[in-house]
């Protein structure tokens, strides 16, 4: 394969002669190629093929001890103006940040291949897709963008067939794996990431993370389009209608089990069919309303706590070809972490392959990954190829409060719902830091991804309303809300649906609610408890809000966003004054 792109193969003329690669591989996408690439890693020590028989097509891969997640304090947005990428981002100036990472790239190729991927994100006939080139030395990276994304020949084809449209330049290289000398650098005035010293997911995997949010949300600013850390999901009613929902939680607010649920015996009839996972493209239709596309065609998921009565149907796409990452294996080479059953199998081989010792830690690295097709999902939406994208009519965002927070509530308005975004926020608990109830701010779920100053992407977030008199309604649920004993008030996982229905009931509006200063409330018998056994005092508390408590939490809301300066847009804190007034004449 060649390319007739003269911006491309001038490039990639460019990255040879700084890498000095032994020699060029162009990836085609074929299966036959994705077999080499498996072969490679094999011989090479890094990979271990699983039972065939068990799983097959299935490969374990094994990363290097200290190269295991993403580094978010080595990852950087290069702009020219600082305040570009904001408080929210780390920054170098672009010509430093070249400076520097080209010195590490210089000659980090020689003895190696340099594969060229091209590929695309987004279904690959979508006027909303956005192809890209990502070169890299490292076989596990080449064989994972096969599944991630649309990537070879046809790729390839689109980038020949439009030579003076844009395209995202990746530039990926393993080198030493010293995290001394690893960065990942993103210049998004110049649609350009730059990778070195991880082989790891999103450090190296450049469609995802880098190309799919940081760059994508400053090129959906610039085109008028969003990039969100959100999955996309179709709630089918006994009916026959689908509805389409876009959702955004920070990490361990139950994302993945959202987008993958299996609907409780209680509500036969329903189903819920997975158009994404992680990451949604939002774009204005014709007819105004919103509509997504999931930029992605595989999965990533986190291993641990993945398991038949969490999330059967994850479980059921990675029983064949799928890449495990760092998880443990069992004696007869079947992929095992911590969650899958309840005790640990005998003659357990750990993430580093060494026989399994307690002591040694948990077996499965605790961000260890599976990668697979998305159609490998049972639920998978016949939509996830559409190029149009499906109809959002509504947008979830969530965190994780033991108190405070009810377990839904419906935004007052386009600016009150982008408030509650701006604002969502997760407790910690002992086991990630050692202290309870520490409050972090995760706006959109978007703070690790964000390629731009978070100020002018609550900005952008705002200007919809000007654009569009059909937007989605916006919703907050809290799954997590506990009693005076500590216990889960809400059972969650499933039965969630029963709240999807009433967002579903508020869309169409039919479903019953209590305006307050903080958004609209179910009233206690709103929703659907049949077979729960909740008591209507729990009902009661997962329904209602506390002032005093609310006029705190406001507090610390108005002195976040003011770390923005200037960016801010003075509608998000006039909201923040808004629902204090109110707060202050219900308390």
């Amino acid at each position: 394969m060649t390319t007739r792109n003269q911006k491309l193969q001038a490039w990639l003329d460019e990255v040879a002669h700084l890498t000095q690669p032994a020699r060029v591989h162009w990836c085609d996408g074929s299966q036959a190629e994705y077999d080499r690439f498996v072969a490679e890693m094999i011989a090479a020590g890094s990979a271990f093929p699983l039972n065939p028989a068990r799983h097959p097509g299935c490969l374990l891969y094994r990363s290097h001890p200290t190269d295991v997640a993403r580094v978010e304090h080595l990852t950087f947005i290069c702009t020219r103006n600082r305040h570009d990428a904001g408080p929210n981002n780390y920054w170098m100036h672009p010509a430093e940040a070249h400076r520097r990472v080209d010195a590490l790239f210089a000659g980090s190729m020689q003895g190696r291949t340099m594969y060229v991927i091209p590929y695309v994100m987004g279904p690959i006939d979508s006027p909303y897709a956005r192809a890209g080139v990502e070169v890299t030395d490292s076989p596990y990276v080449a064989a994972s963008m096969r599944i991630m994304t649309r990537m070879g020949r046809p790729a390839l084809e689109l980038l020949d067939s439009a030579p003076d449209a844009d395209f995202v330049r990746g530039l990926h290289c393993t080198g030493d794996l010293s995290p001394e000398r690893r960065f990942i650098m993103h210049f998004p005035e110049e649609l350009t990431i730059k990778s070195i010293g991880s082989g790891y997911g999103g450090n190296a995997l450049l469609g995802k993370k880098c190309h799919a949010l940081r760059l994508g949300s400053w090129q959906g600013r610039q085109e008028g389009w969003l990039a969100e850390h959100m999955l996309i999901a179709g709630i089918e009613t006994p009916e026959g209608e689908i509805h389409y929902i876009a959702a955004a939680f920070p990490s361990a607010c139950g994302k993945t089990n959202l987008a993958m649920l299996v609907p409780p015996e209680a509500l036969k009839g329903y189903r819920i069919w997975t158009v994404g996972d992680d990451i949604a493209w939002m774009h204005l239709g014709r007819d105004g309303r919103l509509y997504a596309i999931n930029p992605e065609a595989g999965m990533f998921g986190v291993a641990p706590g993945t398991a038949a009565h969490t999330n059967p149907n994850a479980l059921a796409a990675v029983q064949h070809d799928a890449i495990f990452t760092n998880v443990a294996v069992t004696g007869d080479m079947q992929p095992w972490w911590e969650g899958l059953t309840e005790t640990a199998p005998p003659d357990l081989t750990d993430w580093q392959g060494r026989p399994y010792d307690p002591a040694n830690g948990p077996a499965a690295q605790a961000n260890s990954r599976f990668t697979a097709p998305v159609t490998q999902l049972p639920c998978v939406s016949d939509q996830v190829d559409n190029p149009r994208g499906v109809p959002i009519s509504a947008i979830l965002f969530g965190g994780r409060r033991a108190s405070l927070t009810p377990l839904v509530l419906e935004a007052l308005s386009w600016t009150h719902g982008v408030f509650l975004g701006a604002t969502v926020a997760s407790e910690t608990t002992a086991a990630t830091i050692g202290q309870v109830g520490v409050v972090k701010r995760d706006p959109m779920a978007m703070r690790p991804f964000c390629g731009y100053n978070f100020g002018d992407y609550f900005g952008h977030w705002l200007g919809f309303a000007g654009r569009s008199d059909r937007l989605p309604k916006v919703f907050h649920v809290n799954w997590f809300r506990k009693d005076d004993q500590g216990r889960f008030l809400w059972p969650g996982f499933g039965d969630n649906l029963r709240v999807l229905r009433w967002v579903l009931e508020r869309c169409t509006g039919r479903g019953v609610a209590v305006r307050t200063p903080i958004g609209y409330l179910p009233t206690p018998d709103a929703i659907d408890t049949a077979g729960l056994h909740l008591s209507p005092e729990a009902m009661r508390v997962l329904t209602s809000y506390d002032p005093a408590l609310w006029l705190t939490e406001m507090d610390d809301a108005r002195d976040y966003l003011r770390n923005y300066g200037d960016r801010m847009p003075e509608a998000l804190l006039a909201e923040v004054e808004r629902i204090r007034s109110e707060l202050r004449s219900a308390a």
